[in-house]
Formats: C-alpha cells, sequence, structure tokens
C-alpha cells in the first residue's frame, strides 16, 4: 500500500474543498481533522491560501504535461479527467488537487517528524542544503579574510579606507571620517580588492562610491578601494546584480571576460559565467552601454531590454524576462521554459554539487518557481514530474532518464 495514500486521501478533500465539491460526510471528515490539532488548522490555511497555491501551479507546471500527469497518477492513484471530455480551463483546477496532494504529502511528513509523532515508513533520503552568505575577501597585501567567520564591524582598512561588516552582514567600504579628501591617494597609488563567493556562496557589497553589488555563487569581483580620477572601474567574473551610485562626471564600467558594460547610474544584472554559452546582461532601469570586448561590437539597451553576447554578435532581446534573469538575487529558481543542463548548472554552484548525466538523459525544459532556501529534493519535485530521475552520491548529483 503506498504510505503516502492517508496524506493523500486527506489532500483529495482539501481540494475538494476548494472547488466546493465535498459531500456532508467528507465535510465532516475534514472538520474532524481540523479540530483534532491546531498545528491541522495552521497547514489548513496555508494549503488554502491563494498564494500559495498559484505559486505551487507554477512550481509543478511541467511542459510535457502529459508525461507528469502519468508520474503523478501512478504514485497518486488519483484518476485524471479523459482529454476529451476536459477543457482548458479545467486544467488549473485538477492541477491544483494534484498540487494539493503532493504538497500535502511532503508537509506533513515534516510535521510529524519534526513534532516527535510517529514518522511514516519511508526511508530517509539523502540531501543537500542550501548556499548561504559566505565569501572571501583578498586585500591588496595578499591577506584573506573569511566573511562568513569574521565578526560585525570594522575588519580592515587600506590607505584611509575602511571596511566594516555591517549588522546585514553586508561589507561596506567608507572613507574613514578623520581622512580629509586630499589624504585619499591618487590614481596611480590606488591598491585593489576582491571578493570572491565559492559554489554554494553569495554575498553582498557596498563599493565606495556607494554603488552596491550582489554576488552570485561561484563569481568575483575585483575593485579599488577608492574610485579616484574620472571613471569607476570594477572586474566580474560570473554573476551578479549592480545597483550603481549616480555620477554623471564619473561613469562605471564593469569588465568580464567577454564585453564590458558602460553605465552612468542604473540597475542591471550580468551573468557572465564561463560554462553558460552566452553573456547575458539584463537592464532593469537607467540606460547601459554594452561593447564586446573580442570584436568592439557596441549596443545600448533600454529598461527591458537584454544583451545576448556570442563569440560572434551581441543581439538585443526586447521584452525580456526581468523576474527570471534576477530570481535568484530575490531568493528564488524561476524556470520558465529552461532547459535540463542549464537548470543542473544553477542547482551546480548553489548547492556545490558536481553533475553527472548516466544513459539518454533526453533534453527537456520546465517551468517552475522556488525558493533557493529548500533542500534540493525540493527542486526535484518539479523534475521528476516529466520522468527524469536524481540520485545524491555525496556531493554528487546523478541524472537519469
Amino acid at each position: 500500500m503506498n504510505n503516502y495514500q492517508p496524506y493523500f486521501d486527506l489532500g483529495k478533500l482539501i481540494a475538494k474543498y476548494l472547488r466546493n465539491e465535498l459531500t456532508e460526510q467528507e465535510n465532516d471528515q475534514l472538520e474532524q481533522w481540523l479540530q483534532a490539532d491546531m498545528h491541522n488548522q495552521e497547514l489548513f490555511r496555508k494549503l488554502t491560501d491563494e498564494t500559495l497555491i498559484d505559486s505551487e501551479l507554477e512550481t509543478f507546471e511541467a511542459n510535457d504535461k502529459d508525461k507528469a500527469w502519468k508520474n503523478i497518477v501512478k504514485k497518486t492513484r488519483f484518476k485524471r479527467i479523459s482529454r476529451k471530455k476536459s477543457t482548458t480551463k479545467k486544467w488549473p483546477a485538477y492541477a491544483a488537487a494534484i498540487i494539493i496532494l503532493i504538497t500535502i504529502g511532503v508537509t506533513l511528513t515534516r510535521y510529524r517528524n519534526t513534532s516527535g509523532e510517529q514518522k511514516m515508513a519511508v526511508k530517509p533520503q539523502k540531501d543537500l542544503l542550501p548556499g548561504s552568505n559566505k565569501a572571501i575577501l583578498t586585500l591588496a597585501d595578499g591577506s584573506k579574510i573569511l566573511l562568513d567567520d569574521a565578526k560585525r564591524g570594522k575588519i580592515a582598512s587600506q590607505q584611509n579606507i575602511v571596511i566594516t561588516k555591517d549588522e546585514s552582514g553586508e561589507l561596506v567600504y567608507q572613507v574613514a571620517e578623520t581622512a580629509k579628501s586630499e589624504e585619499l591617494p591618487p590614481v596611480e597609488k590606488i591598491v585593489m580588492n576582491m571578493l570572491a563567493t565559492p559554489r554554494g556562496g553569495q554575498y553582498q557589497i557596498v563599493l565606495p562610491d556607494g554603488t552596491r553589488v550582489w554576488l552570485n555563487s561561484a563569481s568575483s569581483l575585483r575593485y579599488p578601494t577608492t574610485f579616484a580620477g574620472n571613471e569607476r572601474r570594477v572586474e566580474l567574473n560570473g554573476e551578479a546584480y549592480f545597483e550603481v551610485s549616480k555620477d554623471p562626471n564619473k561613469p562605471f564600467y564593469v569588465k568580464t571576460t567577454t564585453q564590458t558594460v558602460a553605465v552612468l547610474g542604473t540597475h542591471f544584472n550580468i551573468n557572465s559565467y564561463p560554462d553558460e554559452v552566452a553573456t547575458k546582461t539584463t537592464l532593469l532601469e537607467g540606460s547601459i552601454r554594452v561593447t564586446s570586448n573580442t570584436n568592439g561590437a557596441t549596443v545600448k539597451l533600454k529598461p527591458g531590454e537584454q544583451a545576448v553576447n556570442t563569440v560572434n554578435a551581441i543581439d538585443v532581446k526586447e521584452n525580456a524576462d526581468i523576474d527570471e534573469a534576477v530570481a535568484w538575487k530575490n531568493g528564488k529558481f524561476l524556470f520558465r521554459n529552461t532547459d535540463l543542463h542549464t537548470i543542473m548548472r544553477q542547482l551546480s554552484r548553489w548547492y556545490d554539487v558536481d553533475v553527472e548525466y548516466q544513459g539518454n538523459v533526453v533534453q527537456k525544459h520546465y517551468r517552475g518557481r522556488i525558493s533557493r532556501n529548500v533542500p534540493v529534493s525540493e527542486i526535484f519535485q518539479i523534475l521528476k514530474t516529466s520522468g527524469i530521475n536524481f540520485t545524491i552520491d555525496g556531493r554528487k548529483i546523478i541524472v537519469r532518464s
């Protein structure tokens, strides 16, 4: 017998409640469950929240719906209305029902395991925890500071610049209160620092000019301790989101291995990982100029546009998916027709794992939204609906069809 069956049965009651289809007897069953425990009432409130339902609809919706349905029906024995009799309008209602079944099964299992009640007869699965705020700061003299271990407050000073880790954990560069403008070093004596995140890490920094940068996992940012002269220049490897402090007299440049972005003050995201097929620069507000480092091709972006820089050319994508581009910065994975290998590269960086493909793994595309602050097994729930299997072996994920 399916060990999850009692929870799936309860899920059916909640799904029918959402569609106003409960019989009198089923209503009594649901009421008895609600009155049995205050935790049940809290869980019921969450599972009948429209915002949660909308989020879960997108999370578990796979492009290959037919295969997803077959896998879910096999697992839950939930009957799907035949396609001939159904309409496209009925799909969300039945999808919501299935999602509730899966969600309540997972949620109740967690609740019982953490509350000390009798556990379900399911073997514990190996899992991998998500990344966190961690990075290494390399100073001009080569010394390194592990920021996740550093205490709040002042951690270093260089050339009348004080480097602190504030209460939120953000790295902040400021001119020392006792320093005068003439005491700041000239351009030729400016020294460089580097902030680097490992796989499974992310970090935020406030640069000397007030520019804020969010650095994604497996990335690095090289920058001066102060922006002297008539320009501001930094170097990026990996991915970062920039909120550049406005200064019309001192343009801000971000150089990657493939391109250079010039701005005066604006918000944008750059994805320049070496294992991606293109460097993508997405503009949220203001304007920027993107120039190829190989052939000198230049494009100007308006808000909502994305520059896709490949070996041969820079293409401009109008009406870019802004939410997808900055989802990582907002603590989300967002897949919108995203191919499996791209997803696995994201998981590899954030969960600090290697990925191995075994057999003939068909390239599939997925849609879904889920928090980055969950164990990797929850991401697998999106992908498994299309028949892909995952095994965790130490710090390696094995992918099979």
